[in-house]
């Protein structure tokens, strides 16, 4: 099933995999899982919700191996696990994680009953690359841990699961990487923009406002660069982080907003292969860095299908709705 980027973030990733599960531990806010722009600011509040917990630390477990490789974990079976507890197995010997970092972490979970491995990442490397070290989008408990650590570290996490199975479990993290995260497109503004598109105008902090310039849409997907960026092309398979806001016209020409992630203050997580056939078209070999503005025509966005509001039914996007959409690429993994 084809999604909007506003419905649904990946769950690909370890962390992710968790807090779809109900089990978020707050290092990032995890999924909307929202139907509207009106109640997609769920992830945001949820995140933010334990950020008075304090983590106790939890006793023996150990790790061996090379930091930042695999490590080999060992603890007492059956271990009786509880939420909001942490242990540092290894010390990182890379590089020190600062405020505004972004971190990829390999992870591996391991049932607190048996010490069997639930989930690994390692084996297909596919590590977790949103978890951003800021205290305005990280829980405080969690951010006094993770800063300050080195490049390399291992750090288990308890989770003491409530799902019907009861499986409690370590999560065991390795942070394998660290780069300053973005927070808006950067890179060379593009002046070689043909003057019959949409005009775009940015806040002081990015956020994008539109003005649709007379443009009549020619049922033709139109991706247009505003802001190169100097990173790594995006690819079809990967995940990507992004701020954006979209829009509808409607029979008028009146420009309508559905959706916005710089109005819930937080960017979004999606996979490529879970969106809109525009957004996957149009992303797909832009730069990490960039600004694009997509006009998405109605048989590569919704077709004739009207989009609602889940809770309460109101149509949010109509059927047969050429969409726009800014884009500012932040992170690709």
């Amino acid at each position: 099933m084809r999604i909007s980027p506003r419905l649904r973030h990946t769950a690909a990733s370890l962390i992710t995999a968790v807090c779809a599960a109900g089990m978020c531990l707050g290092v990032a806010a995890c999924g909307s899982g929202s139907s509207s722009s009106s109640s997609s600011s769920s992830s945001a509040s949820a995140s933010s919700s334990s950020s008075g917990a304090t983590l106790n630390k939890i006793a023996g477990v150990t790790a061996t191996g090379e930091p930042g490789k695999k490590p080999t974990v060992k603890f007492h079976t059956p271990m009786t696990v509880q939420d909001n507890t942490y242990s540092v197995l290894q010390q990182g010997n890379g590089e020190t994680i600062k405020e505004g970092d972004r971190l990829c972490a390999q992870g591996i979970a391991l049932n607190a009953k048996d010490g069997s491995q639930l989930m690994s990442t390692w084996e297909k490397n596919t590590p977790d690359c949103s978890i951003v070290v800021s205290k305005s989008t990280t829980t405080t408990a969690y951010y006094e841990i993770l800063k300050g650590q080195k490049v390399n570290a291992t750090i288990a996490f308890g989770v003491n699961d409530q799902n019907s199975s009861g499986t409690s479990y370590l999560m065991v993290l390795t942070i394998i990487s660290r780069t300053k995260a973005l927070t808006r497109a950067e890179g060379k503004v593009v002046t070689d923009i043909p003057s019959n598109l949409p005009k775009v105008t940015l806040a002081s902090n990015g956020k994008p406002s539109l003005n649709l310039n007379g443009y009549k849409p020619d049922g033709k997907l139109v991706v247009q660069p505003l802001i190169k960026g100097d990173g790594a092309a995006v690819k079809s398979t990967q995940t990507v982080d992004a701020q954006y806001s979209g829009w509808y016209a409607d029979s008028k020409g009146k420009l309508h907003q559905f959706d916005s992630s710089w109005s819930r203050g937080t960017s979004s997580q999606f996979s490529l292969s879970q969106v809109i056939t525009g957004w996957k078209t149009g992303l797909t070999g832009q730069t990490i860095g960039s600004q694009v503005l997509l006009i998405i025509p109605p048989d590569q966005g919704y077709g004739s299908t009207d989009q609602t509001d889940s809770t309460t039914g109101k149509v949010t996007i109509p059927a047969n709705s050429t969409l726009y959409f800014v884009v500012d690429i932040l992170y690709a993994y």
